[in-house]
């Protein structure tokens, strides 16, 4: 049987490239929360209704201090407000749909901002909130 997380590990890769569109939760195009929601959903993580935004996602899952695959990390801005969700591939990648705002509505606005679904290391990066594991539950 295959576990879950190899699943989700595969769903995460196939949108690899896809562009950033702000409110997308379809392959057409993802948000940062769509994009986790798509994973978790796949694997029967998510109920259909809940707040499903990044401070939502955040709060539904068990906090863990070191992160693995399977993980999510969030961001937050200045004021402390988780702003931004990923979903971790190792203990140092993770995978998102990254650099695009509320201004990135079609696929041209995503390629004009650099914004799709790409994957970077996250510990360089300023800002984190902090991880949760939606695969301990």
């Amino acid at each position: 049987m295959t576990h879950p997380l190899d699943v989700a590990l595969k769903v995460a890769w196939s949108f690899l490239g896809k562009p950033y569109i702000w409110g997308g939760d379809d392959p057409s195009g993802f948000d940062c929360s769509g994009f986790v929601i798509e994973i978790l959903r796949s694997v029967g993580l998510l109920p259909r209704e809940g707040d499903w935004t990044a401070a939502g996602l955040k709060a539904t899952f068990p906090a863990v201090i070191e992160p693995r695959a399977g993980c999510l990390v969030f961001w937050a801005n200045a004021a402390g407000h988780v702003t931004h969700a990923e979903f971790c591939l190792t203990d140092e990648l993770s995978i998102g749909a990254a650099g695009g705002g509320s201004a990135t509505l079609t696929e041209a606005d995503a390629w004009k901002q650099n914004a799709y679904i790409k994957v970077r290391p996250f510990g360089t990066r300023a800002g984190i909130a902090g991880f949760v594991n939606p695969f301990s539950v």
